[in-house]
């Protein structure tokens, strides 16, 4: 297996919980109702336009537009988003720490609008402790395209045959194993270090 130098980091669902269920349940009581609107309006792909860069106030008016009697449970989005991270994963995170502090070379590569990147980092302080990171919505790429992780491996000098790679979805796993990058999904800290140990990063 090849050396790895290099660890890139997920950060939603990984590092930190995101549910935009949470507002919602008090927002929308109904089960029904609020799945509706959640898989209908403001769907997972309207908000990945979000990750990619589009402005909330284009993305609110553009959906206001189509859906005008749920105005203002479209703005509920972002203005209750904080509420979408009730904290982080303490297992997953610890281990990341481990490894920074073991001198690893330690990035994150995450799908997050600018704004509410800016707003994660004011309450996770592991968030600056990367080397690096890239935040899709400030660069106008997403994964799991192909651009967004060679554009990584450009800005932080990565050997992609030398960079293992952790994402909570598949889609995003294979972009990075398509763009040469070692690979695996995340589902707990306890695959999470079984993988690192596999990989030679953690001691066996």
């Amino acid at each position: 297996m090849t050396e790895i130098r290099h660890v890139v980091f997920d950060i939603g669902k990984v590092l930190i919980h995101w549910d935009p269920e949470i507002p919602y349940r008090r927002l929308i009581p109904d089960d029904n109702e609020r799945a509706r609107f959640l898989t209908e309006i403001c769907t997972p792909a309207w908000n990945a336009e979000q990750d990619r860069g589009r402005a909330w106030a284009e993305a609110e008016d553009l959906l206001i537009a189509d859906h005008p009697d749920h105005a203002e449970m479209i703005r509920a989005f972002r203005v209750n988003w904080p509420e979408m991270v009730p904290g982080h994963l303490e297992d997953s995170v610890a281990t990341l720490e481990a490894l920074l502090d073991a001198g690893w070379d330690v990035t994150a590569l995450t799908n997050f609008a600018g704004d509410t990147f800016d707003v994660a980092r004011q309450r996770f302080a592991f968030l600056d402790r990367f080397r690096g990171t890239t935040v899709s919505g400030r660069i106008g790429l997403i994964k799991p395209d192909r651009a967004i992780y060679d554009h990584h491996a450009t800005a932080f000098d990565l050997d992609p045959g030398a960079t293992l790679f952790f994402d909570d979805t598949m889609a995003n796993v294979e972009g990075a194993r398509a763009a040469g990058w070692h690979a695996e999904l995340f589902r707990d800290a306890d695959g999470l270090r079984a993988d690192l140990r596999r990989y030679g990063v953690l001691p066996a």
